[in-house]
């Protein structure tokens, strides 16, 4: 099976099945079924998958011949992992929802959600990856909307309109590049291809890199997310963290370095310096945090910001340890903020100055929490590792100091995130856990799951990097000046 069209097509399916069902536990049931059956689907790309070769499995077929649209999919080593990325944490997401009292409306938007984000990743037609970037929008702000806590309108409407502004600027270069093609037609190729003069290109830069740069987001396009990750239901705060922000970083990989190299190389400096801001300024919020959500957000701002300067740094090490890090930050947010949410559920908050002590009771979750932890924090043998130190290195190669000042991440991070363990688990236990029970069966298995990768992407990083490698080479090679 190599038809690309059906990993679009089951979630697209699923949504509409999820919405007709009321029922809470049916519907819950469902949406994991269907989710597992679209992650069983991505398994044979995976197994068939030549990580020497180019753009494979590739799709296309005419949408708007009139205006030169094509429905075009393809996949290669830069767009596999953030497919096998959606597909793996999407039945995570979905199961850590089973304590949760939400219907198939719920579940319906996750499924629509998740074809958005695939479209992006799959798409070799602008119109195309236009449309899936707005897509993924939609259902998460409903998402975010409906279901969130807090002053969830105003925070979901200062989200919404960051991101449609910046959509707004990547469509007019999109419209600008589609007339500079002679075929007039949206192909990625064509965009490549296209010989555009160095003031063209700073300002198509601008119109893509602040989309994406607000999507990631980078300092100073970062404001609206540390309220949005707050409030939004932990189900949401998952999928904006764990894959959403992903689609500003492979934007800038797919669109941006090739399109425009010229201005991508003029502005790289600019891009480093709030890249390298974006790293300190978060982690040193973060320490002062005492809320432990928005302690994640934060350090969620930081951990992007080192995977963005390492795209920029235009080193194979740096793109490279961006994509396997990107993978790693995705599954470690996503279980950071779901054990936050296992321990508010107990204890009634996420205040740090309130908790402590669980590790006691719960030695478990302690032991999980902490192996997390870890490759959050880039200890070696955990995930995080491998990937900070291709980043590191791919900043060195640009820049010393760069280098230096990004590197603050490692020890920021560990600051950071020991402290939010030490405040939930260790210690006298607090008060507020009137009553605590242990581990629940959906709870275990995503942590399991989590581990698991954690560890395996720890000891076997290539798993990862042979996938990506000549893509990364071939990409780098073919940018022209």
């Amino acid at each position: 099976m190599d038809n690309l069209f059906i990993l679009l097509f089951v979630p697209l399916v699923s949504a509409l099945i999820l919405f007709f069902i009321q029922d809470n536990k049916t519907a819950k049931g469902a949406a994991l079924v269907l989710s597992l059956i679209q992650l069983g689907l991505t398994i044979p790309f995976l197994m068939s998958f030549n990580a020497a070769g180019g753009m494979q499995f590739e799709q296309s077929f005419s949408w708007i011949s009139a205006l030169g649209i094509n429905f075009h999919l393809g996949l290669d080593g830069i767009s596999l992992p953030m497919v096998m990325l959606t597909n793996g944490l999407i039945p995570l997401i979905i199961l850590s929802t089973f304590d949760k009292q939400f219907r198939g409306n719920f579940y319906g938007l996750v499924s629509f959600m998740q074809t958005g984000l695939l479209l992006v990743f799959l798409a070799l037609d602008a119109f195309t990856f236009y449309v899936g970037w707005e897509v993924a929008l939609i259902p998460i702000y409903f998402i975010c909307a409906l279901w969130g806590e807090g002053d969830r309108i105003r925070v979901n409407l200062k989200f919404f309109i960051y991101t449609f502004f910046g959509s707004l600027l990547m469509l007019v270069a999109i419209i600008y590049l589609y007339n500079q093609v002679p075929t007039k037609n949206f192909e990625w190729a064509s965009f490549v291809a296209l010989d555009l003069s160095e003031s063209t290109q700073r300002w198509i830069f601008w119109a893509f890199f602040i989309a994406f740069a607000i999507k990631i987001p980078i300092f100073p396009f970062h404001t609206w997310q540390p309220d949005t990750y707050t409030n939004a239901p932990t189900a949401g705060t998952m999928l904006l963290a764990g894959i959403m922000l992903k689609m500003g970083v492979y934007g800038i990989i797919r669109w941006l370095l090739p399109v425009v190299p010229f201005a991508v190389l003029s502005y790289s400096n600019v891009v480093m310096i709030l890249c390298v801001i974006g790293v300190v300024y978060a982690s040193i919020i973060a320490f002062k945090q005492n809320d432990a959500k928005r302690l994640i957000a934060y350090s969620s701002i930081a951990h992007v910001g080192l995977i963005t300067a390492g795209v920029i740094s235009w080193e194979a090490d740096g793109l490279q340890g961006a994509i396997i890090q990107m993978v790693n930050h995705g599954f470690s947010v996503v279980a950071l903020f779901f054990i936050v949410d296992m321990i508010e559920k107990r204890a009634g908050t996420r205040k740090l100055n309130e908790l402590g002590g669980l590790a006691s009771e719960m030695p478990q979750l302690a032991t999980f929490f902490l192996i997390i932890v870890m490759g959050a924090i880039g200890l070696p043998l955990t995930n995080g590792f491998i990937g900070e130190f291709l980043l590191l290195k791919g900043v060195y190669g640009f820049g010393v100091w760069y280098a230096a000042i990004a590197g603050l991440t490692l020890i920021f991070g560990a600051v950071y995130m020991l402290r939010l363990y030490q405040k939930t688990m260790l210690g006298p236990l607090s008060d507020r856990f009137q009553q605590v029970w242990g581990l629940e069966n959906h709870e275990l298995i995503v942590l399991v799951a989590v581990v698991t990768v954690t560890l395996f992407l720890g000891v076997i990083p290539n798993a990862i990097l042979d996938l990506s490698e000549a893509s990364v080479v071939s990409l780098l090679n073919q940018i022209k000046f």
